[in-house]
């Protein structure tokens, strides 16, 4: 009974992950590829690991806090939720992750 509980433990962690991994794809073609597609504004193309390289240094916390609240950087802006106020922070952030994800 122990193991069963641990093997379906694990299976609810593994599935929460997929989830949040699909919520940031989806939110990501939703809300940001406009910018991170094409780098509108100044903003790192997803997949571009040089762009993305001192970004990703700045640790989630920056990222996330930047993408929530809004950045003003030296090349361009970021505006707050990617200027969609109705995504909850959850949505932003595992959008930032996706980015992160496919930018490594």
């Amino acid at each position: 009974m122990k193991k069963l509980m641990v093997a379906a433990s694990a299976l609810m962690v593994f599935a929460a992950v997929n989830v949040q991994a699909d919520e940031g794809q989806k939110t990501y073609q939703a809300a940001c590829f406009a910018c991170h597609g094409t780098g509108a504004a100044g903003a790192p193309k997803l997949g571009d690991k040089a762009a993305w390289k001192s970004r990703i240094a700045q640790g989630m916390g920056v990222m996330n806090d930047h993408a929530i609240k809004g950045f003003k950087g030296k090349t361009g802006f970021m505006p707050a939720k990617g200027g969609r106020a109705d995504l909850s922070d959850a949505a932003v952030k595992a959008a930032v992750k996706h980015m992160v994800d496919q930018s490594k």
